[in-house]
């Protein structure tokens, strides 16, 4: 059965690991295990290139496919980007991989490996996770969904009826985390981002890179807590924050009730110009090796209430926050039903 079917392959490569995923021409999953390897990125970027053509070639073999199966091929990798398929400076790849078409690289050696041209979707890790928990909400309809992700900062990605992610014309768009929060409604200063704005970023009020200074700003309220007492640095005070959220600790409580209010509000901004239908909440607040069900809900709850105050009357109700509910499978997938919506745009 295998032998007589199209399969599209995603990558998923990330700084220290990469993952390969895969659905068949349909657009259902292959398997729900992952494969995954170090990327290697110390060994340079064509080393990686060849080590994901690789992975490839196992994934396929493991699954008993071949590479005359294989129609297209996605890859999903963070920014920052140069140009289309270019990698920019970033803080998490070696020098090397700065200003390297990657690609060119990978269409190439895909190429040679599979003895014809393969056709490349290439864009952000983010949006290409997008893609694959829009397809598990919506099922066989085309509602538009967001996708929000808060960890260490906020992945945005919105996916429209064609399944396809919002990238912009210059591989900029939604960065939905780097637009201004309403710090009026939040009572809070307009902390500064770490893409140096200091408009008030959305992101810093809704992930770990704001939690030290929401931390810094309320220890005084609880004299008697164990962070306030203790000697490590307030970053890593606010690590423990999660872990303390999930024992009903009061402060942590406080603190992701605030974060949640922060992310309705953005959930409202963007229901304002997006009109979506779905928004999915992704991240490590929603990992259930991580939080409790308990926590899980309270923090969707705040979310949909805080949004549901902003949004117009048609929207009240229409518009769905739900869990990820992927987890690491998303990126992969993301990027294998992005090749196959490509293709079947080109031919349609």
């Amino acid at each position: 059965m295998s032998a007589k079917r199209y399969v599209y392959i995603g990558a998923d490569g990330g700084a220290t690991t990469s993952k390969i995923g895969g659905v068949w021409d349909d657009g259902t999953i292959i398997s729900t295990r992952l494969l995954q390897r170090p990327t290697g990125s110390i060994n340079g970027p064509m080393a990686v290139v060849h080590g994901w053509v690789a992975a490839i070639t196992d994934y396929l073999a493991q699954h008993g496919l071949a590479w005359d199966q294989v129609r297209g091929v996605g890859l999903a990798i963070p920014g920052p980007y140069e140009r289309f398929g270019v990698l920019g400076r970033s803080p998490n790849l070696p020098e090397s991989f700065a200003g390297f078409d990657l690609y060119g690289a990978f269409s190439a050696a895909l190429a040679e490996r599979a003895g014809r041209p393969i056709p490349l979707a290439f864009g952000n890790d983010g949006n290409m996770g997008g893609v694959a928990e829009a397809q598990h909400v919506r099922g066989n309809s085309s509602a538009t969904v967001v996708l929000l992700a808060p960890g260490t900062g906020l992945g945005c990605a919105y996916v429209g009826r064609d399944g396809l992610p919002l990238d912009g014309d210059s591989l900029n768009g939604m960065e939905g985390g780097h637009m201004p929060a309403p710090l009026h409604l939040l009572e809070a200063r307009p902390y500064p981002c770490g893409c140096g704005r200091t408009w008030g970023c959305f992101e810093v009020y809704t992930t770990l890179s704001g939690l030290p200074y929401l931390l810094e700003e309320r220890l005084p309220r609880y004299p008697d807590h164990e962070l306030t007492t203790s000697t490590l640095s307030m970053r890593e005070r606010a690590f423990r924050l999660r872990g303390l959220a999930q024992h009903g600790d009061p402060l942590a409580l406080e603190i992701f009730d605030f974060q949640a209010r922060a992310l309705g509000l953005l959930v409202a901004t963007l229901a304002m110009a997006l009109d979506m239908q779905y928004v999915v909440v992704g991240g490590g607040l929603m990992d259930p090796e991580a939080t409790t069900a308990e926590f899980r809900e309270r923090y969707l709850r705040i979310v949909r209430e805080t949004a549901d105050t902003y949004l117009w009357a048609p929207q009240r109700g229409f518009l769905t926050v739900v869990p990820a509910a992927l987890g690491d499978l998303s990126q992969a997938i993301g990027a294998a039903l992005t090749s196959l919506y490509q293709q079947r745009a080109a031919h349609a």
